[in-house]
């Protein structure tokens, strides 16, 4: 009976240790598996008796086993951190040689004076950035110059409405020769873009108002001038709108080098005596105001009957002059400017173009105004196109001066403008053939 319950005894003492054994197993296997285990570090001694043929080298090493990239967890992707980069100065040469620290881009608060330069701003820059402007082209003013308004300048069209919100930074006008610091100073603007080629005033100007001013120019070729396309690019930097400025270069040499293409090849022969006129010059002129080697007539290979005077540019020829050359005139180009100035005249005096063959034979043209507080240099390329269909109808039949209009317009200001443009008072309803007798009327 003991020998029983020894055995008994035994059997139960080791199924209770057996027990205990898979209790211990089972805890092993299920340690935490984000718990952290340190282990010893691996000796060389210890590494050489494991196996082990490397060992880590700094003291920060530790044993976390190597996972392949095949076992490796994707990391979540994350937006790449983008930062601008730092807007940097550099220095530029102005269209007077003046070197002028600019910073582009940079620029919130722009004031434009003197001729031409808003007008040459807005085919660049962000009329909404402009924070004064010449009472000349602010018409909601009563008391300002008014002696272009009958004139239609394209820009104010299209902008007139913004700058009439803005405060002077000038009276402006071809009656102000300088520049109206405090009004200036009055905007607050953060740089100035100016048309007085001075540059010992421009300098002055600039180191009164503390900020950068830079002086634009066009020179005698207008829109087609190598100084226009320079003050574009300049612009462009200044502002960053580069493509817009190269856009606007590259349309203009286009359109020069295809109305040059078309009439080049027309016999000398073949092509009709053309006088110029009317073109403004300081104000309004009249029929005897003209140019001899006159860009327009140059790049459509027109005959100019003017061509022997003693120098170039718009200027008066005297009477005598216009009655010598009347029989030659085949046809007549009037800037639209100066018709208020003609018609007068020939009330006066019925018998003025007696001696003009383009005027007997009613070969008289009307092309829109080409300068009024500057040249309108939208409108110098499109009168460029209005002379070679005149002149030469057959290679351009397929060109609509309207269209053609507002094509230009679109690139120059952003806006189809040939029905403001020809509304407005001076235009006398656009481009198109004079009808002679109501010159009289």
């Amino acid at each position: 009976m003991k020998t029983k319950r020894l055995l008994a005894f035994m059997l139960s003492l080791m199924l209770i240790m057996g027990l205990c054994a898979c209790s211990s197993k089972e805890k092993e296997n299920n340690t935490d598996p984000t718990a952290t285990v340190t282990e010893a570090p691996v000796t060389t001694e210890s590494a050489k008796a494991d196996g082990i043929t490397e060992v880590p080298g700094t003291p920060e090493a530790t044993d976390t086993p190597q996972v392949t990239d095949a076992e490796a967890e994707p990391e979540p992707e994350t937006e790449p951190e983008i930062t601008e980069a730092p807007v940097s100065k550099i220095t530029v040469t102005d269209m007077i040689g003046r070197e002028v620290e600019v910073t582009p881009g940079s620029y919130t608060k722009i004031v434009c004076i003197g001729a031409g330069a808003l007008r040459m701003y807005t085919y660049i820059g962000s009329v909404e950035l402009l924070c004064g402007v010449e009472d000349i082209d602010n018409t909601a003013l009563a008391e300002r110059p008014k002696m272009f308004d009958s004139v239609a300048r394209p820009y104010v069209i299209a902008y007139g409405d913004s700058f009439s919100k803005l405060p002077s930074c000038g009276v402006g006008g071809p009656n102000a020769q300088a520049a109206e610091a405090e009004k200036i100073l009055s905007c607050n603007p953060d740089i100035v873009i100016s048309e007085y080629e001075d540059v010992e005033k421009e300098d002055a100007l600039q180191e009164q108002l503390g900020v950068p001013v830079i002086t634009l120019k066009a020179g005698p070729g207008g829109v087609f001038d190598p100084s226009f396309a320079a003050s574009m690019e300049l612009l462009g930097t200044i502002f960053k709108n580069e493509a817009k400025a190269e856009q606007l270069v590259n349309f203009i040499a286009k359109e020069r080098e295809e109305i040059n293409n078309r009439t080049s090849g027309i016999a000398d022969e073949d092509k009709p005596g053309v006088y110029i006129c009317g073109l403004g010059n300081w104000g309004t002129t009249n029929h005897l105001m003209t140019a001899q080697n006159y860009i327009q007539f140059n790049i459509a290979n027109v005959k100019n009957v003017v061509n022997d005077l003693e120098k170039d540019g718009i200027q008066a020829i005297e009477e005598e002059k216009f009655v010598s050359l009347g029989e030659d005139m085949d046809i007549i180009i009037m800037d639209a400017a100066a018709i208020k100035n003609i018609k007068p005249l020939l009330v006066e005096n019925p018998a003025l173009f007696n001696d003009c063959k383009a005027f007997r034979e009613g070969k008289v043209y009307l092309e829109m105004a080409y300068n009024a507080y500057y040249t309108n240099y939208e409108i110098a390329l499109i009168n460029c196109w209005f002379i070679a269909k005149t002149v030469y109808p057959d290679a351009f039949s397929d060109i609509d001066i309207k269209a053609k209009t507002d094509e230009v317009t679109k690139l120059f200001l952003g806006k189809e403008l040939s029905n403001e443009i020809y509304a407005a008072p001076s235009s006398f309803g656009g481009y198109g053939q004079l009808d002679s007798a109501s010159l009289m009327n």
